[in-house]
């Protein structure tokens, strides 16, 4: 048997396996680290961004582990909860809150394995910058295509990435 007819059904069969490895991944990182430290894969993530960026802000966390800041706020709030980090107000500006970890936090993170979304990310950084700009258009049609997710519209978070580093772009044109 052949035609294109082949060649498509080889190439969807191949996306298929590749989204079934990373998802596979994800899901049992997130297991070892549940099982290991007793904190989901997402607080470990966020662990790690604060032992690197003390002081760091909501929105810079959410920035460094592109992720939006609603998510990111409430794993914060129950590493907080958990006594494995703290919110400080800024000694330059009261009104703004500095996130640091604490000592609890500083041994967790000592025996924590790097989380499987470090490691993409740092895959996703290493791509050529065309590469990654055809993967995320990519992804991001086969999201709108896909539709509902559980019920709800699928939401649109390259949007949120395209505001966040165009916003960047002019600020950091302004300077």
């Amino acid at each position: 048997m052949s035609g294109p007819g082949v060649g498509k059904a080889r190439e969807v069969l191949e996306v298929m396996d590749a989204f079934r490895r990373v998802v596979r991944e994800l899901r049992l990182s997130g297991g070892q680290v549940e099982r290991k430290l007793g904190i989901s894969s997402a607080q470990l993530f966020v662990l790690h961004e604060l032992g690197n960026n003390p002081g760091c802000s909501i929105g810079e966390v959410a920035e460094r582990t592109h992720t939006d800041q609603s998510s990111v706020s409430t794993v914060v709030s129950r590493l907080v909860s958990a006594g494995l980090a703290k919110r400080e107000a800024s000694a330059e500006d009261g009104r703004r809150a500095e996130l640091r970890l604490t000592a609890r936090g500083k041994t967790l993170l000592r025996r924590a394995p790097r989380t499987a979304q470090e490691r993409m990310v740092r895959a996703l950084a290493s791509l050529p910058a065309r590469e990654r700009h055809v993967l995320a258009r990519s992804l991001t049609q086969l999201v709108d295509e896909m539709g509902e997710v559980n019920g709800a519209a699928a939401p649109r978070a390259t949007r949120s990435v395209a505001k966040r580093t165009g916003a960047r772009r002019r600020k950091n044109h302004a300077r």
